[in-house]
């Protein structure tokens, strides 16, 4: 669905841009650095595939470095959810995106739960949906990215789509894109 997005709904393939992916989906990684060369970087806390460790609290580039972020299912696993939101903003330009699912287990709870004292893998799992999960996101997760200064679509993109193309890539028609631009 991303590579979709990107294609019909972007300008990403159209000229090399500088792009952040933090824990970089091995799908897309030979098929970025190919469009995207030198401007391209993958980052992860502890991924091989990673051309950079880094912990996403604290990014270690320079403010307004990135026309374009990816961080998919991510958020979910960091201690401060909103500092990392507040990292990927500062290192993206003014009017560059950023692309920031995140799993949705549904019926969404209104609020996003967090508890800190939940610390076990099972208990993990039981609250948060995942062993290494350390919150459930609920319906206000776009709120929580305008909050760091994104400007937030929801885009339920597969709704968008011919039906044979959602049956031939097997898409979710639940899963909103998070499409968050960084205002001019």
């Amino acid at each position: 669905m991303i590579w979709l997005f990107l294609q019909n709904e972007t300008s990403f393939f159209e000229q090399p841009l500088q792009v952040l992916h933090i824990a970089p989906e091995a799908c897309f990684i030979h098929r970025f650095e190919k469009l995207h060369a030198k401007g391209y970087l993958t980052a992860d806390l502890e991924s091989p595939l990673a051309k950079v460790k880094m912990d996403v609290h604290a990014i270690p580039f320079e403010d307004n470095r990135f026309d374009v972020v990816f961080c998919n299912h991510v958020l979910e696993h960091v201690a401060d959810d909103r500092k990392a939101m507040s990292e990927l903003y500062r290192v993206l330009v003014p009017g560059g995106f950023a692309i920031l699912q995140i799993p949705l287990f549904y019926p969404l709870p209104e609020t996003t739960f967090e508890d800190p004292s939940i610390t076990t893998p099972a208990a993990r799992e039981k609250a948060f949906g995942q062993s290494d999960h350390v919150r459930l996101y609920g319906k206000d997760y776009a709120d929580r990215l305008r909050s760091a200064g994104f400007t937030v679509n929801e885009i339920k993109y597969a709704e968008q789509l011919p039906q044979a193309d959602v049956t031939k890539y097997a898409l979710p028609l639940d899963e909103p894109v998070f499409y968050c631009i960084k205002p001019n």
